[in-house]
Formats: C-alpha cells, sequence, structure tokens
C-alpha cells in the first residue's frame, strides 16, 4: 500500500513558521512528506531541512516525495522518534534552528495499513506500533497490564467514562483466552458498555483503542518531555508549530507554551518580579488555529485538528 496521508493544516502550518529561505527546518513527525515538501518549496539552495520519522514506511515515502528539492536544499531523513531531535541535529553540526513542525497522531497510511492494528473497523492483530521496531504491542497491554493499570490508561488516555467495566471485562476475557485481535477487543468493549450509551458519541471502541495507542507509544509522555527541549534550541524568532489531534495533546502544548511565555512563579500580588525566570518567547496563537470549512470537506480526518505556534524571542 502506498503511504497516503493528506497533510493537515499544511497552509497553515507553513505561514506560521515565517520561514527564511536559508533556514533549517526541522519535521520532527515526517509521515509522508506533505508539510516538508511545503517547506522545502520555500528554501533556498543555502536552506537545509530534516525530517524525522520512527516509521520505515514514511521514511521511504518521505524519501521519495523530497527527491525533487534534493539537488537545491540539503535534505536529511533519518529514522527516530522526535524526542530525540536535540542529540539528532547535534550529530549533524547543528546547534539551534529556525523552525520545528510537529504534527501529533496517526497517519492515515497507519489507520489504513489493516495489519498495522490502529482501527477498530477492521479485523487485524493488536499491534498499533508506530516504530515497528519496538517489541511490546498493544496485545501486551491488554494481556498482560493489572485491572487498575487498564482502568487507568483508559479513563485518563482515552477519557472514556465506562473505564471501569471495560477493564474489568478485558481481564475477565482472557482469563479465557488471549486477546488477539481487534474485533476481539471490539467485542469486549461492546460488552461492557450499556446498550443505550454504545450509540452515542460515535465508535464505542473509539477510545479505548486511543488510550491503548497512546500507552504504547508513550505518546504524551513524550510530547510533555520534548517541548521545552525544542524551544531551546530555536533561534530567536524561529517558531515551533504543533498540530494536536485530541484534547489531551491540545492542553500540553498549549500550557507548555504559556508557561514559557510567562514563566514568573510569584504571587500575582508581588508588585515585583523576584522569582527572576524571564519570557523564552511569545505565544503567537491566542487560539487554536482549526482547519477550513474546505480542508473539512476534502479532508474528513482533520475535522479535531488544532494549530498551535509559539515564537522564541
Amino acid at each position: 500500500m502506498d503511504f497516503s496521508h493528506k497533510p493537515v493544516l499544511l497552509s497553515e502550518t507553513v505561514e506560521g513558521l515565517n520561514i527564511k529561505e536559508n533556514g533549517t527546518y526541522v519535521d520532527g513527525t515526517l509521515g509522508g512528506g506533505g508539510h516538508a515538501a511545503a517547506v522545502c518549496e520555500r528554501l533556498s539552495e543555502k536552506g537545509r531541512f530534516i525530517g524525522i520519522d520512527q516509521d520505515e514506511a514514511a521514511i521511504q515515502a518521505a524519501g521519495l516525495r523530497l527527491q525533487p528539492y534534493q539537488d537545491r536544499v540539503r535534505i536529511d531523513i533519518i529514522r527516530s522518534n522526535y524526542q530525540h531531535i536535540p542529540q539528532i541535529i547535534s550529530g549533524l553540526g547543528i546547534d539551534e534552528v529556525d523552525g520545528f513542525v510537529l504534527d501529533l497522531g496517526v497517519s492515515s497510511y497507519q489507520l489504513d495499513t489493516v495489519d498495522r492494528g490502529f482501527t477498530y473497523r477492521e479485523d487485524a492483530p493488536l499491534d498499533m506500533r508506530m516504530d515497528q521496531r519496538q517489541e511490546m504491542t498493544a496485545k501486551d497491554i491488554l494481556n498482560d497490564y493489572s485491572e487498575q493499570e487498564l482502568y487507568r490508561i483508559i479513563r485518563d488516555y482515552g477519557e472514556e467514562r465506562f473505564a471501569k467495566p471495560i477493564a474489568r471485562h478485558i481481564c475477565l476475557a482472557r482469563q479465557k483466552k488471549v486477546i488477539s485481535t481487534t474485533y476481539e477487543l471490539n467485542d469486549i468493549i461492546k460488552a461492557a458498555i450499556p446498550i443505550r450509551a454504545r450509540s452515542a458519541g460515535g465508535h464505542p471502541s473509539k477510545r479505548t483503542f486511543q488510550a491503548i495507542r497512546i500507552e504504547l507509544n508513550q505518546e504524551l509522555t513524550i510530547l510533555e518531555q520534548s517541548i521545552d527541549q525544542l524551544i531551546d534550541r530555536l533561534k530567536p524568532g524561529g517558531r515551533i508549530c504543533i498540530i494536536t489531534f485530541h484534547s489531551l495533546e491540545d492542553r500540553i502544548v498549549k500550557r507548555i507554551f504559556k508557561t514559557n511565555e510567562n514563566p514568573c512563579t510569584c504571587p500575582p500580588d508581588f508588585p515585583l518580579c523576584v522569582c527572576g525566570r524571564l519570557p523564552r518567547g511569545k505565544v503567537i496563537t491566542r487560539k487554536p488555529i482549526l482547519p477550513s470549512e474546505e480542508e473539512l470537506t476534502y479532508n474528513r480526518r482533520s475535522k479535531s485538528a488544532k494549530l498551535r505556534i509559539f515564537e522564541r524571542i
């Protein structure tokens, strides 16, 4: 299957980067290279682009997508997780860059490739690994985690109000046989949710699948730990653009951007700041940028996307 992924909020992200034609830019979630190609299109022969992704299919697809720019722009494509960006750019002899892009979540390719096990709409092995070099899969989480651990991640990462009965049903089901496929998990979730609630809010498995995927790939932990490090590596005037797809991600980005704009920890009634913490930049997007009506008509998966932008000072 070809790696197809419509880049979400493409023009908004590229405009938000405020690209300098001789600048250095890093896409930490390269995917099919849609955002990357738009960035490279604006770079001169003195520009530089680094693309990073942990999915081998993405690396191959983006490499082909960016071939037309290879003769004009210096391009490095590296298979890794964006949490390692500071070490990666240091290894390339780069101290600071002009912009970062993170397009979080699951790509269309990963969702549509059935045997990757990301979707609840097709029967497949319970995999959900974004990096297939990783040993642990979703199957391991469902069969090895305690009931309390399952409850916690389904509640916290899925924001699922029926997390407790779902966790209990998973543990009861695995006593009879190993839970191995997405449809087996669907049946367990369906049995745990009251009939009236199943028809509300979309597919009943959506939140649990999201929770298992986030836990397996440590998505929120990595995001939480990475943003400050990326801001550290921005040049003055450099920008970081982050696209999120659910409220958990968006809240993290919003909070960390806000803290970097106003890091002061002094009580509000202090006449002067005594903590000495200085702003590291400014939030460009007071409210997140959302997809246009036009984009929503041709890319339904952009529906929940939000773009936030921060600029280093």
